[in-house]
């Protein structure tokens, strides 16, 4: 409590004179639950914090040099200067990040007792957050998983009393033991300004959660003596409800009990002394050391893939598989040969899928294919906590449309963690999905929603087009130890194809030169790479020659086959199924404006879905998504300039 109190006190002063940017959110007042709370746990233990996590963090045994370094934003700083006070974490010794975003955490320490429960290593996860925390979705979806599945997990809530700058109690209509019981979870109430009571109780509560009695809610009442942040001007209470909680110091509490039991004056002196001494060195060698170099700012955004030669298609001749086929056969194969694989999501067991895609899968691996409930932002969350816990998840959001429900678990966390680490987080995460259009679906289950994905750097978007295409990258996805986003159009999964032998993996980022030509070049991807390739058909009749290239992957873009094919026909015409505006053709289009200018004899096309939600009607749906006709017209216009 002493570290914690003191290096708080620290970062206060150094923020306060400039030498700490940011954000800064102390926990001044809290020492007591940090500490009870992470006493009984073991390094392969595994905690995710809050943006006031400073103190959980060094009381699970972080570093002070290597923090204050970080807050200050030094290349040896616990996260190379790339996370800061609200990001700071050690996957290594069990810490999975601070987190700025409220009750983000919780769904990722779900992720990491699932993948202790699949393990069976008698490790728990401890998800801290504050009392403002049940407010959120996120908070819900993640005890409800962790209480169907019995994890071992505990949710400990330190309730300061504040939700930022509102009192806890104009904030909730239910206390947190009612809502833990709605959730059939055990709850416990502890003095969060007492170290021994929290200890103790975490001692009795983690024992428990070990040996499989499933998760439970802490709730420790404490106080932060600061403001929500640094600076804040505290309007929001009185001078005396803070001068009385000062009046219940948990350390001078603890010292009083130390006294009592016989610690002499100056055994306390002393110690009082030594700590503070360690924290003035740390901080004089933090001043020392460098700042990141700008040339590093790439550095960490993606892990080094497994280099891949690709290999030849299957032979035509070759027995045939459908689309359907490939996505569980791919399954299978990583199930089978890397215990770290399991598979979860919505009706992805029994069912086997809403596609029957994964049927017969949990009864071949039993616990490592997971029906989930309907939780988008648990689910992605579940598969981000086991990723950092060293396991390769494979979560499954039933429709690309319900990324909206979820979308924070992959922009904020599948995204940012590993560099907000300075590369320490693993996340070989694999995100499953399918889209569609053309069947009637409506304007909530047939969007290409793939550019708000690409947009995010350290995501990966495939969309692939054939059964092979599919089989080959499934692998390549799961194997690979970046999130990855696989996007399956639904409208695919019975066509046939050649299918490959089981070993076939393809690379990662390499697009496809599915048809030669000289006139025009066309680019697509999913299911338009098939609208592309009979519109090409269309038009040699005509004598036009169509080049078509299938890129794959949307995220990483492999623009180079694309400007060599744009140099040879010096026409380019890019079409997807997602609406047009700012899609990526748009980003296409302006690269090859850029590095192809000199080579292009027309203006750049793009063909895509009409700016509209998708429409319901069958004849309105027809005139919104493009075809075969609109592209060949499309070409027809490009060779007449």
């Amino acid at each position: 409590m002493l570290l914690i109190r003191g290096f708080e006190q620290r970062v206060a002063a150094l923020y306060r004179d400039g030498e700490v940017p940011g954000f800064v959110h102390l926990s001044i007042g809290q020492e007591a639950t940090a500490v009870g709370a992470c006493w009984p746990l073991r390094p392969v233990d595994v905690i995710t914090s809050t943006h006031r996590g400073h103190g959980h963090c060094l009381a699970k045994g972080l570093d002070p040099l290597g923090m204050f370094a970080e807050l200050m934003g030094k290349d040896q700083g616990t996260n190379r200067g790339r996370g800061g006070s609200m990001h700071i974490a050690d996957p290594n010794i069990g810490i999975f990040g601070a987190n700025g975003i409220v009750a983000a955490g919780v769904p990722i320490a779900v992720g990491a007792a699932t993948a202790a429960q699949l393990r069976a290593d008698g490790s728990v996860a401890v998800a801290f957050f504050g009392d403002g925390a049940p407010a959120q979705g996120a908070f819900h979806e993640a005890l409800n998983l962790a209480a169907v599945w019995k994890v071992p997990v505990v949710f400990f809530c330190e309730n300061n009393g504040y939700a930022e700058f509102s009192p806890a109690a104009t904030q909730h209509a239910a206390p947190l033991e009612r809502r833990a019981a709605g959730y059939g979870i055990e709850y416990v109430s502890v003095d969060g300004n007492d170290a021994v009571a929290v200890a103790a109780t975490m001692q009795d509560v983690v024992l428990a959660v070990r040996a499989g009695s499933g998760p439970v809610v802490v709730e420790a009442a404490t106080y932060r003596w600061h403001g929500h942040y640094e600076g804040d001007p505290e309007r929001y209470r009185a001078s005396a409800e803070v001068q009385a909680w000062e009046a219940r110091d948990p350390l001078l509490g603890h010292e009083a009990r130390l006294r009592e039991a016989g610690v002499g004056e100056d055994e306390i002196k002393v110690l009082e002394a030594s700590v503070g001494d360690e924290l003035d060195e740390a901080v004089d060698a933090a001043r020392l050391l460098a700042r990141p170099a700008a040339n590093t700012l790439t550095d960490f955004l993606v892990r080094a893939r497994p280099e891949r030669v690709e290999p030849p298609p299957p032979p035509s001749d070759a027995p045939e598989f459908r689309t359907m086929d490939a996505i569980r056969s791919a399954l299978e194969v990583e199930l089978a040969s890397d215990d770290r694989v399991f598979v979860a999501g919505i009706d992805v067991g029994a069912g086997g899928n809403v596609f029957g895609l994964t049927r017969g899968l949990a009864d071949q691996f039993g616990g490592r294919v997971r029906d989930t409930p309907i939780s988008e932002t648990a689910i992605i969350g579940l598969g981000v906590g086991a990723a950092m816990a060293g396991m390769r998840p494979v979560v499954e959001l039933m429709y690309l449309d319900f990324l909206g429900v979820c979308f924070d678990q992959l922009l904020n966390q599948a995204a940012k963690l590993p560099f907000m680490t300075g590369g320490a987080a693993e996340m070989a995460l694999t995100v499953r999905t399918q889209f569609g259009a053309g069947r009637s679906s409506g304007s909530q289950h047939s969007q290409s929603l793939e550019v708000l994905l690409a947009h995010i750097p350290g995501l990966s978007v495939i969309m692939p087009s054939t059964p092979a295409d599919t089989y080959g990258l499934l692998r390549a996805a799961i194997q690979d130890p970046n999130p990855v986003v696989f996007i399956e159009n639904r409208l695919l999964y019975g066509m046939k194809g050649p299918q490959p032998p089981e070993d076939y993996i393809l690379p990662i980022g390499k697009s496809a030169v599915v048809r030669t030509g000289s006139d025009v070049t066309v680019v697509s991807i999913s299911r338009m790479v098939h609208e592309a390739l009979a519109a090409a058909e269309l038009v040699s009749d005509e004598g036009i020659s169509v080049e078509v290239i299938d890129l794959r992957t949307v995220a990483p873009l492999d623009i180079f086959p694309i400007l060599d094919s744009v140099h040879k026909t010096s026409r380019l015409l890019i079409a997807h199924e997602a609406v047009v505006p700012f899609g990526i053709g748009a980003e296409i289009a302006a690269i090859v404006a850029r590095e192809g200018f000199w080579d292009l004899d027309a203006p750049i096309e793009r063909i895509g879905a009409a700016a509209t939600p998708p429409p319901y009607s069958p004849d309105l749906e027809r005139a919104w998504l493009p075809d075969r006709d609109d592209i060949a017209e499309a070409i027809r216009r490009l060779v007449a300039v």
